[in-house]
């Protein structure tokens, strides 16, 4: 699938979830940092309690780095949070790190010793993202940044996003050579986590009924990414993919099921006030070209934002007026969300960032 080769190596026809029992000494898995050993692997299926790490080996560097944010922000407690990629700091590329926001923009920023390929943080609960061989670990972690829980997907990382309540994860991972039915192009996979039971709610593509058009979603090349979710626990809006088609889809966690409701989207995110979502919106092939765009979804209505450079970045909201997005660089930007002004630089080596407040 061409619009799923970017977002790297792939994933298979199902992604295998593996829950890891950690007891006993430490050691440093591929997420960075002390982690206690694993003890046994075992498969486990959807709705499966994943065993739990623990967490007093982990030190509290993760408690200073939110204080830290926390006190630079000021009153309004806003942080951000996002995975360093500074190239000049190479012993920190890559890992978790902890600002301030101020007047809107990052202060300071502070690192944990955790290594994400992705990161997201939301009301207390974070995901960080990395590679392990060909799978991705997914580490779940509290309000002070610890881990609490670690599965392994198969594929690599792709993107991430905790629900406002901080309740639910949406992980995409990606596979080179497997479709949902067995060998083939480039597939992205897309699970939701219950953070709070620590188990598996729903894999889209082997869970969901997807009706495009009036017709039911089968064919074997679908592919699902990029999630985001709205506040009620339930409605979340996603990618889904075939064909070289892409549309914009909304769907119910409870339901199991989710309808079309835009073409040409991928990589949503919903906006605070859940009135519009930010996307990728392709606008030449072979190569693809994107253009973040925003859809009012009342209206329908969607236009193209001032940054005219093709960005492959699942955007954020920095508020209900302003979009964040990292270019190749390992810069985000941020642009007015009515498409009007310029983009301004706004963290330098600095991607993955999501905006939230401490405690």
């Amino acid at each position: 699938m061409r619009q799923a080769v970017r977002h790297g190596v792939p994933a298979p026809k199902r992604a295998i979830l593996v829950g890891m029992l950690v007891v006993g000494p430490t050691f440093v898995t591929a997420c960075g940092g002390q982690h206690p050993a694993p003890k046994a692997v075992a498969q486990v299926g959807p709705a499966a309690p994943v065993a739990v790490v623990h967490v007093a080996a982990q030190g509290n560097a993760g408690a200073r780095a939110i204080a830290a944010a926390a006190a630079a922000a000021g009153a309004g407690r806003r942080i951000v949070v996002y995975r360093q990629a500074d190239p000049a700091r190479a012993r920190e590329l890559g890992r978790l790190t902890v600002a301030g926001l101020r007047d809107g923009r990052p202060q300071a920023g502070h690192t944990v010793p955790m290594t994400c390929s992705r990161v997201a943080f939301a009301a207390g609960h974070g995901v960080c993202l990395d590679v392990l061989d060909t799978n991705t670990t997914v580490a779940l972690l509290d309000s002070r940044l610890r881990q609490v829980a670690v599965l392994v997907l198969a594929g690599i990382p792709s993107r991430v996003r905790i629900s406002p309540d901080g309740r639910l994860a949406g992980v995409t991972t990606a596979e080179l050579g497997h479709t949902y039915t067995g060998p083939g192009p480039v597939s992205t996979h897309t699970t939701i986590i219950d953070l709070d039971r620590k188990t598996v709610v729903a894999d889209l593509t082997r869970d969901v009924q997807v009706n495009i058009g009036g017709r039911v979603l089968r064919a074997a090349d679908r592919s699902f990414w990029g999630l985001t979710f709205a506040s009620d626990g339930d409605t979340y809006y996603a990618t889904a993919g075939s064909g070289g088609r892409t549309w914009l889809i909304q769907g119910s966690i409870r339901a199991g099921r989710a309808h079309a409701i835009h073409a040409n989207v991928e990589s949503p995110a919903l906006s605070p006030d859940e009135t519009r979502i930010a996307y990728e919106h392709a606008v030449a092939q072979n190569p693809t070209r994107w253009r973040l765009h925003v859809l009012d979804l009342a209206t329908g209505r969607d236009w193209g934002l001032a940054e005219r450079r093709s960005i492959d970045d699942q955007p954020a909201w920095l508020d209900d007026r302003h979009v964040l997005y990292a270019d190749a660089r390992g810069v985000t930007w941020v642009a007015d969300a009515d498409g009007g002004g310029r983009p301004r630089r706004w963290l330098d080596h600095g991607t993955s960032a999501t905006v939230s407040r401490a405690g």
